[in-house]
């Protein structure tokens, strides 16, 4: 399955990015037993910043989508890195993090940036479900934010 998921990457035309490191005391992964805890990750790219400000503002749907989308490769990468993916039996849940304006309701499309990424790169090992919530504020003056959990074999 690493290989795989590598591959699957490429056909994509995306790229793992390097591992970010937590922001204060905490692990970026954590393992208790079977199950693997990501902590958030946000729209980072090889240390740049991306994707800050509200949805319905300063970010539009479609950048939403695509934020998603990179927190999820980083959330890959956490893995690969920390784990392996051999070593995973699938993914269990996401929960989406956003920051929007009043009456701004596409927090279901955002999220299938993250929620497509893991289908098409893990297929039934990607499967999950989710949650969604907002947020008035993230550091950074992220738009969005991604936690993940995991089972391993």
């Amino acid at each position: 399955m690493p290989n795989d998921v590598i591959e699957k990457l490429k056909e994509l035309n995306l790229e793992l990015p390097e591992i970010s490191t937590p922001g204060g005391n905490y692990q970026s992964v954590n393992i208790r037993g079977k199950i693997v805890y990501v902590a958030i990750q946000f729209p980072i790219y090889n240390g740049n910043f991306l994707y800050k400000g509200r949805l319905g503002l300063e970010i539009n749907s479609q950048d939403g989508y695509n934020a998603l989308q990179l927190c999820a490769l980083n959330v890959l990468a956490q893995i690969n890195s920390k784990v392996g993916f051999e070593k995973i039996v699938g993914l269990n849940h996401i929960d989406v993090y956003y920051r929007a304006v009043q009456n701004w309701h596409d927090s279901p499309k955002i999220a299938d940036g993250a929620s497509n990424l893991f289908a098409n790169v893990l297929g039934a090992k990607g499967q999950h479900s989710r949650g969604l919530m907002g947020v008035e504020n993230f550091p950074g003056n992220f738009s969005v934010g991604l936690i993940t959990t995991w089972t391993l074999i």
